[in-house]
C-alpha cells in the first residue's frame, strides 16, 4: 500500500515537472511581451513585469518596422490555414474511409508510404518543391503554398482518421442501409458524426502546420503583400540586435488564433459525439 502511494506521488510529481517545463516558455513569452525594455534587458531576471506596458503590442500591430500592416499578415496566414484545414480534412477523411473499409491491392504499401513521407525532413524538400512549383507556374501564389501545406498535412491526417473510421462498427452502416439510407446519407449521418473527434484533432494539426510554417512561405513567396505572420517576425531580428519585446508580443499574438480555433472546434467535437450517439 505504501509502495503504491509512493509510486503514485512520484508519477504525479513527474507529471507536474513535465507540465511546468512545457508551460514555462509560454509563460516567459507572455510576461516578456508586457515588460518595458529596461526590464527585458535587466541583468536581474523578473518573472512578472513591474511596470506592465502595451508598447510592444502597439509597435507590432501598427506596423513597426514591418513593410505591411499586422492585419495584412494575419489575413494571409488565416486564409492559408483555413484552406489547408478544409481541403486536407476532406481528402484525409475520404482516404481514411477507403483504407479502413475496403480491401484493395497495395493497401499496405500505401500506408507504409504515408509513413515514409512523414519521415523525410521538410528542409530536404525545399529545393525539389521549389522546382516543381516553378515548372507549374505556382511560385509566389497562395495556391502553390497551400498545395505544399496540404501535402504535409494529409498523410498524418489519414493515419489518424483511419483508426477512428475502423473503430466505427460496420453494423451501424448496415442498419442505416436497411432503413433505406444511401451511401452518401450513411456517410454524412452515421460515419461523419462518429469520427468527429478524429476530424477535430487532424484539423488542429493542419491548422497549426499552416499557421506556424516559415521555411516554405519564406522560400516560395516573394511579394510582401502575400507574406504570412511568421515571415513578419523576421523584421524584428537584426545584425545589431533583436527587438525581444516586439518578438514576444508578435509570438503571443501568433498563439491566440490557434487557441481560439481549438476552442471553436472543441465545441463542434462535443456536438458531433452527441449527434452520433445511438439511442436505445
Amino acid at each position: 500500500m505504501r509502495t503504491t502511494r509512493l509510486r503514485r506521488i512520484g508519477v504525479n510529481a513527474a507529471g507536474v515537472l513535465v507540465f511546468l517545463a512545457a508551460v514555462f516558455p509560454v509563460f516567459w513569452m507572455v510576461t516578456t511581451a508586457f515588460k518595458p525594455n529596461t526590464e527585458i534587458f535587466s541583468t536581474t531576471p523578473q518573472p512578472f513585469p513591474s511596470n506592465p506596458t502595451l508598447e510592444h503590442f502597439d509597435f507590432v500591430i501598427n506596423g513597426g518596422i514591418a513593410e505591411q500592416s499586422f492585419w495584412v499578415y494575419f489575413r494571409n496566414s488565416l486564409l492559408l490555414a483555413l484552406a489547408t484545414v478544409v481541403v486536407s480534412s476532406l481528402l484525409a477523411l475520404l482516404a481514411a474511409t477507403a483504407v479502413a473499409r475496403f480491401r484493395f491491392r497495395f493497401r499496405t504499401t500505401f500506408l507504409i508510404m504515408l509513413l515514409v513521407v512523414q519521415m523525410v525532413p521538410c528542409e530536404a524538400l525545399v529545393i525539389p518543391l521549389f522546382l516543381d512549383l516553378k515548372q507549374l507556374d505556382l511560385l509566389d501564389t497562395y495556391a502553390g503554398l497551400t498545395l505544399v501545406y496540404i501535402g504535409f498535412a494529409v498523410p498524418f491526417a489519414i493515419w489518424m482518421l483511419r483508426g477512428f473510421v475502423a473503430a466505427v462498427p460496420k453494423e451501424l452502416e448496415e442498419a442505416a442501409a436497411i432503413d433505406g439510407a444511401g451511401p452518401f446519407r450513411t456517410f454524412f449521418t452515421v460515419l461523419l458524426p462518429l469520427v468527429a473527434p478524429g476530424l477535430v484533432a487532424t484539423s488542429i494539426f493542419s491548422f497549426i502546420t499552416a499557421w506556424n510554417e516559415f521555411i516554405f512561405a519564406f522560400t516560395f513567396l516573394n511579394d510582401q503583400e502575400k507574406a504570412t505572420l511568421p515571415m513578419m517576425m523576421q523584421f524584428f531580428f537584426g545584425r545589431s540586435g533583436n527587438a525581444w519585446g516586439p518578438i514576444m508580443a508578435a509570438s503571443t499574438l501568433l498563439t491566440i488564433p490557434v487557441i481560439v480555433f481549438f476552442l471553436a472546434v472543441q465545441r463542434k467535437m462535443v456536438s458531433g459525439l452527441t449527434a452520433g450517439a445511438v439511442k436505445g
